[in-house]
């Protein structure tokens, strides 16, 4: 695609920290910023590329992310094999359908995407925290290390349906399921937040794997692999500061950093696309 250079040497493994930290905070991997950035640091780039770097990004993102959260005790285990089960055949799937798609297309869907999620989360940031159902008794109890104990019911219908648009969504624009997870989880499921954060990190790692093994098997992953590489070196690092932050920063910031940064990054996508 490009030579790297010794900015690109620097450079990348710095962003990959810097996103990686912000994706751990909320959930969500880096990618839903990565990609925008990939775009302009390689404007000829094709949507195959673009998204299949920034998935192996994701990937490494979230096994890092994941084994400081499972040191720590904050994954649902339950509800996240819920939602790796429909996820992963339709990662698979968005893998294949990106090739279908031409970049300006590819980055107005994405901006889209980004822009309807963004107005979603910031309205309910701005109203208030989700209400924990009544209706039913917790049917999960999350006790995390050294800290509080969590207590909630999730209903396993409405985590299968969501799934599989996760998955899709993951692959196709190679940002991983947590913008689509993220927001179902904490205000269709009602889950905690730093519960909320550390079981999508952890559904990422199958999902985003799939993706990248389709994407390979598909030959689309032909270049890229260095660049991938340096941004990897940097999330590793990036997504244990992440998790550390997570607990201490609630979730009205959490959402709102969230909205904030899917507007942004929505309207450039959009504007790059038209």
């Amino acid at each position: 695609m490009y030579e790297l250079t010794p900015l690109h040497i620097i450079g990348l493994p710095i962003l990959g920290l810097i996103l990686s930290a912000m994706g751990t905070l909320v959930g969500l991997g880096g990618g839903f910023v990565l990609v925008p950035v990939l775009l302009v640091l390689f404007p000829e780039a094709p949507p195959t590329i673009i998204s299949s770097i920034s998935l192996t990004v994701v990937f490494v993102n979230a096994v890092a992310a994941t084994v400081g959260n499972l040191r720590a005790r904050r994954i649902d285990l339950r509800t996240a094999s819920l939602l790796a089960v429909g996820a992963v055949p339709a990662a698979v799937a968005g893998a294949y359908a990106s090739n279908l798609v031409s970049r300006s297309h590819f980055e107005t869907y994405f901006g889209v995407m980004l822009l309807l999620g963004a107005v979603y989360v910031l309205w309910r940031a701005a109203s208030a925290t989700p209400l924990h159902s009544s209706l039913h008794d917790p049917n999960r109890e999350i006790r995390e290390r050294g800290g509080p104990v969590y207590r909630f019911y999730v209903n396993a219908l409405v985590a299968g349906i969501i799934s599989p648009l996760g998955g899709f969504l993951s692959s196709f624009f190679g940002i991983g399921g947590g913008v689509i997870h993220v927001p179902a989880m904490t205000f269709l499921l009602n889950m905690p937040t730093p519960v909320v954060s550390a079981t999508s990190l952890f559904v990422l790692v199958p999902t985003s794997l799939a993706g990248v093994l389709a994407r390979m098997l598909a030959g689309q992953y032909t270049q890229g692999w260095r660049r991938a590489g340096l941004l990897g070196l940097g999330a590793i690092v990036g997504a244990q500061i992440g998790v550390h932050l997570s607990t201490r920063v609630n979730q009205r910031v959490t959402l709102t950093i969230l909205a904030i940064g899917m507007v942004l990054v929505g309207a450039r996508q959009l504007l790059a696309g038209i």
